[in-house]
């Protein structure tokens, strides 16, 4: 009998590159997030910040001719191992790759910190959706829906999923200038 050993995409990276490398190639200052190149690459001078933001707002290095999001470096850096899952900004800035702002989570966990509704959202709020004269509020938690009820308004039913969310998403606070919820640091 055989066995098949599936390895999961965010790990090919891990084949790719190791911490060793990524020490002798970079500095990370877990204070700041930044990325400091410790030897000349191509044009890129030692001494120099590393790394582009890319289309979708996180930090790109490039290295042997791959793309990394520097926050999977900072953890790879920091803790020696690539992460299983994803890895959340905390205070949902995607450039803010300061290993306090860090954290591994999963799928579950890294949906609960989306800041803006969909593009299709007419209400403009998350959690917040149309039915018929009324706005009905409702919430996920681990594939389950959380139905919260309808209001006059959106602004009554967005305070019906922030309340939920407060609830069912356990160590999450409200951001108000990011319009969303994040993990209080530990």
């Amino acid at each position: 009998m055989t066995t098949e050993n599936w390895i999961d995409l965010n790990d090919i990276q891990a084949v790719a590159m190791s911490q060793e490398r990524l020490k002798h190639l970079f500095s990370y200052d877990a204070e700041t997030g930044l990325f400091v190149s410790n030897v000349r690459r191509g044009p890129q001078k030692a001494g120099t910040v590393a790394g582009t933001i890319n289309s979708r707002g996180y930090i790109i290095i490039r290295v042997d001719t791959k793309n990394y999001a520097a926050h999977r470096l900072a953890w790879v850096f920091a803790y020696g191992e690539w992460p299983i899952g994803y890895i959340d900004h905390m205070n949902g800035v995607k450039t803010d790759n300061r290993l306090c702002n860090l954290r591994c989570v999963n799928q579950s966990e890294n949906i609960q910190n989306v800041s803006k509704p969909h593009i299709d959202n007419v209400s403009g709020y998350l959690g917040v959706s149309k039915n018929k004269k009324k706005w009905r509020a409702k919430i996920v938690l681990g594939g389950t829906i959380y139905r919260l009820g309808t209001w006059p308004t959106t602004h009554e039913a967005h305070a019906a999923y922030l309340g939920a969310k407060s609830v069912l998403h356990t160590g999450w606070i409200r951001q108000p200038h990011l319009d969303m919820v994040a993990k209080v640091p530990e």
